[in-house]
């Protein structure tokens, strides 16, 4: 590698030693490493700003400024209060089981959403929940985060880097049903038992604060019932067209800004209210975060560090499979798990075109490396950051090793899992 590209990996290590110690804040910490990336020209505003491949990711930028607009529209109608007092009454107050009910929605819905959105979604009937039993929300969030990432990797359209593999390798919805979904539907039954394990043991059950939460009626929640109507209905229309992406041909950052301006514009919400929920730190640590990422893509890092993995495989496909699932695990915990799988389809692609149609195993340890691998850190994935951002809003913030402790254990079970799968299906 030349002398840039270890100036950019030393930049990026030690903006990523920031936002892993919250020396300073990390939004700080990324603009500080993108910025100096863009000065000593490790990319440059043409591949920062407009690059499909090493640039800001502006759909994922304007996903989620739009759902943040819609969530934030929506919690003026008292839906978010109607569905924490009926998820507390169907757990009868109960702290573990609640959190096994909002797990499974949250899986369950990841993969027929993004998972960013999903979580969007969820975080605020968390935080109210939590706070009708008295107990604290992090354990919750955490956890759904990670069963976003787990649901999310059934589909298609559940985790990013899902779409980029489908692009790059041709495949349909329905391979990854076939190829993802049953395996997926395993490691949720896991992750409870990790979640048990993990949180279950520390989480107090209160009886007088169950009793209060079965006394009282969700309906009575709903502040205005004609918001949520409308509400509801441009909800319903955004989810369906990210589901019938494959036939509409619009970009789910496209539908959510198109949600959010007839959400606002057709009710008599304001826009400042309106705008009140984005967490604009969280976008502007994404922005920095992605030209930082862009610059070791640039520099040709990610790229040769890629292929000195498969290199080392030696051309054995099972050897091969194993490395781009443990490869692309680590490395999507490392740099969010987007620019990863961009970097790395087009080298896989190039493998299963030599090694034949018994190759096709590469994309799924892809897509399983790369969709389970974002769980192990709390920058791994756009749906951890999503959560760390709405948790530092709500004044609880969850810190890096907070997260990353649960979800270097989450990941490693999981990927462990996944891997005499492969074996087992694809290679034997």
């Amino acid at each position: 590698m030349s002398v840039l590209s270890w100036v950019s990996v030393a930049v990026f290590l030690a903006a990523y030693a920031l936002i892993a110690t919250e020396k300073v804040h990390r939004v700080a910490a990324a603009l500080g490493g993108a910025g100096i990336m863009l000065a000593i020209h490790a990319t440059g505003a043409e591949a920062a700003f407009f690059s499909q491949h090493t640039g800001i990711d502006w759909n994922v930028i304007f996903l989620l400024l739009g759902m943040m607009i819609i969530v934030g529209v929506l919690k003026q109608t008292g839906v978010f209060e109607y569905l924490a007092i009926w998820a507390a009454k169907r757990a009868r107050g109960r702290p573990f089981r609640l959190m096994v009910l909002l797990v499974l929605i949250t899986a369950s819905a990841s993969a027929l959403l993004d998972n960013v959105t999903t979580v969007l979604l969820i975080a605020p009937v968390t935080f109210l929940v939590c706070e009708r039993l008295a107990i604290t929300p992090v354990p919750f969030l955490i956890a759904e985060a990670m069963a976003s990432n787990i649901g999310g990797a059934a589909t298609l359209v559940g985790d990013p880097p899902n779409i980029i593999i489908a692009s790059r390798g041709g495949l349909s919805f329905n391979d990854f049903l076939i190829h993802m979904a049953p395996m997926v539907i395993v490691l949720m039954a896991v992750f409870v038992g990790l979640c048990w394990a993990m949180f279950g043991r520390r989480l107090r059950y209160e009886p007088d604060r169950a009793a209060e939460i079965m006394a009282l009626n969700e309906r009575e929640a709903i502040a205005d019932h004609r918001l949520l109507g409308q509400s509801l209905a441009v909800l319903a229309l955004v989810l369906a067209a990210f589901v019938l992406h494959p036939v509409l041909h619009y970009e789910p950052s496209v539908v959510a800004l198109l949600g959010a301006g007839v959400l606002v514009a057709a009710t008599k919400v304001t826009t400042e209210q309106a705008i009140a929920e984005v967490e604009w730190p969280t976008l502007v640590f994404f922005a920095g975060l992605f030209v930082m990422v862009g610059a070791l893509v640039e520099t040709g890092v990610i790229g040769e560090l890629s292929r000195a993995a498969v290199a080392a495989t030696d051309g054995q496909l099972t050897v091969t499979t194993m490395g781009v699932l443990g490869v692309s695990a680590v490395l999507s915990a490392v740099v969010d798990n987007i620019p990863y799988v961009a970097t790395m389809s087009p080298i896989v692609e190039q493998l299963v075109h030599a090694g034949g149609e018994g190759a096709q195993v590469l994309w799924w340890a892809l897509a399983f490396g790369a969709d389970l691998g974002g769980n192990a850190t709390a920058v791994g994935a756009a749906a951890n950051v999503v959560v760390l951002g709405i948790a530092a809003r709500n004044g609880t913030p969850i810190s890096f090793w907070q997260f990353t402790k649960y979800g270097l254990i989450v990941t490693t079970v999981t990927v462990v899992l996944v891997a005499p799968y492969l074996w087992l299906r694809y290679l034997m």
